[in-house]
């Protein structure tokens, strides 16, 4: 059940907003093998003067962050994958690989609240941790 945040450097159509969400959670099914159903991301267009990038990017305006929060657990291969993963799914939508930045932050399940107030330890997830 990762939680997702993905910043962009520019406002964009609704659908376009809605792709790019749908390529990162594809990424997060495919590589860290998530249940298709479990969703969690958010999407914040800023000012280009508000979110600064690295001044070698060619198109600062496509520069895209995305950081997600998930459960501590999965393999470095699995990692790897799921960078691959997004970035290959937002250059699909136009952004180019090294234009995409991704920050994952790992916690252990007992530091997750979910499910009316539980801790993810005392659950069953529905899905594996250890890929």
């Amino acid at each position: 059940m990762p939680a997702v945040l993905i910043e962009t450097r520019r406002p964009q159509a609704a659908t376009d907003e809605q792709a790019m969400m749908d390529a990162v959670h594809r990424a997060l099914i495919e590589a860290f093998k998530i249940p298709a159903n479990d969703k969690n991301i958010r999407l914040v267009s800023h000012e280009p003067h508000r979110f600064v990038c690295p001044p070698s990017m060619t198109r600062p305006e496509l520069f895209t962050f995305v950081t997600i929060d998930a459960f501590a657990g999965r393999s470095l291969e699995a990692k790897r994958e799921l960078y691959q993963q997004v970035a290959s799914n937002l250059k699909a939508l136009g952004i180019p690989k090294d234009h995409v930045t991704v920050l994952l932050r790992e916690a252990p399940t007992e530091n997750w609240g979910v499910r009316g107030g539980r801790a993810a330890c005392d659950i069953d997830l529905g899905f594996k941790i250890d890929i």
